[in-house]
């Protein structure tokens, strides 16, 4: 089941302006008619998996969307990005095909560090190129021993003459293996914890830069291990100031992160649509299992979830998009998203039963899909800590300035 009016019906919220709501309806009639023929893969071919995802960053390029998720110089020279265009992207993609979602915000994320502090040269040589599809970007970030704790990062970078020398390894790089180019992150040897970590562009190409490993994952996408051994770039490669690597980071993921709790959505409202069209056509007990009550109450909480989520992915967007500082918002709206589509897709996979556990359904690629949205960006444990730390230090704030008055 897929009702298109139903899942486009929230654009008439207030978060959003016409320009959103027509941008909307034009990716729904576009997904309609360009992604029918796209089969998510039901195993990890990495041959496979790399060419679906190299043909969606062409016809996405191609058709104009990528422009979305690559940020855009405003009139004061600053880089801008529409959130909220970027969160209608990811539910839509991600509602009809999880690996275009996985594509189009792949390519904001990994050029995401460009647009906020690369030099007007490396602007002007990459980014076209990935908003029309013709390249295709990766952000380097995660290492073995440094995922959520990215400051414990091992990898560094170091000085020689108009050169960086780059050693270590990164992990769960997504687009490992098919990007023209990676943002790698490294410190200063000798360094740590924040200080002393930076932010560089390095072509695929470069000698010393190894594939040292493909990931095969539950949900397939191209993902892999890096290794850099004596990886000589140029000083001019450097994305931002030295030293400045750690807060470009999340800079960016700040951007991006509202964005995962919008593909989270896209995945939960595929599978109510699905839940609710197995109750209502499920023949049982001489009714429809959508005439029991436990079923009713099923698809109450399923909707509760959905909308819940919605109304705090498009807050967060919303601000954002105001000018307003949304790290509270964004970690609410992710956290929230996520393992809320967690239990609506669980609950779809039990509503279809043993069909809903059989490889290549819907549901149970929803299962696979949605499990690793909990953990990229930013794990839920960490989202909880962002939040409770905010509340603290906001309680605090507001206590100081009553005892000084």
């Amino acid at each position: 089941m897929s009702n298109c009016e139903s899942d486009l019906a929230h654009f008439d919220w207030p978060f959003f302006d016409e320009k959103h709501r027509e941008f909307a309806k034009e990716l729904e009639n576009w997904a309609q008619s360009n992604l029918h023929d796209v089969d998510a893969p039901s195993c990890a071919n990495v041959d496979e998996v790399d060419e679906i995802c190299r043909t969606l960053v062409r016809r996405l390029g191609k058709s104009g969307f990528l422009n979305r998720c690559v940020p855009s110089i405003n009139s004061r020279g600053e880089p801008e990005i529409d959130t909220r265009s970027v969160c209608i992207a990811r539910e839509i993609l991600a509602r009809h095909n999880g690996l275009a979602d996985f594509a189009f915000a792949m390519q904001g994320l990994g050029s995401g560090a460009i647009s906020l502090q690369g030099s007007e040269t490396l602007k002007a040589r990459v980014l076209d190129p990935v908003a029309s599809g013709r390249s295709i970007a990766a952000f380097a970030l995660s290492e073995p021993q440094a995922g959520s704790d990215v400051s414990a990062m091992q990898c560094t970078a170091e000085r020689s003459g108009d050169s960086f020398i780059l050693n270590g390894e990164k992990m769960w790089i997504s687009n490992g293996g098919i990007a023209d180019f990676y943002v790698v992150f490294a410190r200063e040897p000798g360094s740590s914890r924040s200080s002393g970590i930076s932010a560089f562009f390095v072509e695929a190409t470069t000698p010393g830069l190894e594939i040292a490993e493909r990931l095969n994952v539950i949900a397939p996408h191209p993902l892999a291990k890096l290794r850099f051994d004596q990886c000589v770039i140029p000083a001019a490669n450097l994305i931002g100031v030295i030293g400045g690597g750690f807060k470009l980071a999340m800079k960016t993921l700040d951007i991006f992160r509202t964005s995962v709790g919008a593909a989270a959505l896209g995945f939960a409202r595929k599978a109510l649509n699905n839940g609710i069209d197995r109750a209502i056509n499920r023949a049982m007990f001489e009714s429809t299992l959508a005439d029991t009550q436990l079923t009713k109450v099923k698809l109450s909480e399923m909707a509760l979830a959905v909308d819940s989520s919605s109304l705090l992915i498009y807050r967060a967007a919303w601000m954002r998009d105001g000018g307003k500082n949304i790290t509270r918002e964004a970690a609410m709206a992710k956290l929230m998203a996520t393992e809320s589509a967690q239990r609506v897709i669980d609950s779809a996979v039990q509503l279809w039963g043993g069909e809903g556990v059989q490889t290549g359904s819907t549901v149970e690629r929803l299962y696979r899909e949605i499990r690793a949205l909990r953990i990229y960006e930013g794990a839920t444990e960490v989202q909880q800590l962002i939040i409770g730390s905010d509340i603290v230090k906001k309680a605090r704030s507001i206590q100081a300035e009553q005892n000084t008055n």
